[in-house]
């Protein structure tokens, strides 16, 4: 059931008015509602898209562009396409387990472990940033802290709190746009409070039944460099994938 967004900020409003600053339960109704909203758009049974990442190093710049086939939060295949050193390099996620696949070398490698923290690629993603799929409300709690504008879009800024352990970022702040319920800026902390990553999203688009954002700009707030733009170019949401594609035997 879709709440109104009038009432929300309705909600919102006369909370700030009355001078209520402490968490109530209207309000974590409210911040939950928003999150599932959010979930909504950005999560699916199945995703098939096209994207370039365009790395941004210190002094030169490189793109390389993919496949990608997902189901769910259990299972996804990325094969590259280009440039030609990475061409048929395929990565393949089956629960909490990652493989890769290098055609150069013939081999397919396990990813574990501390290694889930190195940089997919040289990017400012990491193999844990893909790996984890899972919607937001399943991870963490929502506290709505202000509304903001952030480009001229009006935007909700929730302060999400992780309840799960096996999480990267144990704390993260989400600014949302407050009509389409998409984020436009995600940043990451650790649990010392440090931020470790942002996120700035941007071409927000209606794809079949949702809005969905097919550019972001990665900063990997540890490295130097000009961050990882990510661009999609085509996205097609909950069609059928045959079962192949999610197994061992399709990484050669």
């Amino acid at each position: 059931m879709r709440t109104n967004m009038k009432t929300i900020i309705i909600t919102l409003t006369l909370l700030s008015i009355t001078g209520i600053h402490s968490l109530t339960a209207q309000e974590d109704t409210v911040a939950e509602t928003i999150l599932e909203q959010v979930d909504r758009n950005l999560s699916a049974q199945t995703r098939i898209f096209e994207s370039s990442m365009t790395i941004h190093g210190r002094r030169t710049s490189r793109t390389v562009t993919s496949k990608s086939w997902s189901r769910g939060e259990s299972a996804a295949l990325t094969e590259y396409r280009s440039p030609a050193s990475e061409a048929g390099t395929k990565m393949l996620k089956l629960e909490d387990q990652l493989w890769i696949y290098t055609p150069l070398a013939d081999r397919t490698i396990q990813i574990s472990g501390h290694m889930l923290r190195q940089s997919v690629m040289g990017s400012d993603l990491s193999y844990e940033d893909m790996m984890d799929d899972r919607k937001l409300t399943e991870v963490y709690s929502a506290e709505v802290i202000a509304q903001d504008t952030l480009r001229d879009t009006r935007v909700l800024v929730l302060q999400l709190t992780a309840r799960l352990t096996d999480v990267a970022y144990p704390t993260q702040k989400m600014w949302i746009d407050a009509e389409k319920f998409v984020p436009l800026r995600q940043e990451m902390y650790a649990r010392s409070g440090q931020l470790l990553k942002r996120i700035d999203l941007f071409d927000v688009k209606r794809i079949q039944d949702r809005w969905f954002p097919t550019r972001m700009i990665y900063k990997d707030m540890l490295k130097t460099g000009g961050g990882t733009e990510f661009s999609i170019s085509s996205m097609v949401f909950d069609a059928q994938i045959p079962e192949y594609i999610f197994s061992k035997a399709s990484l050669r």
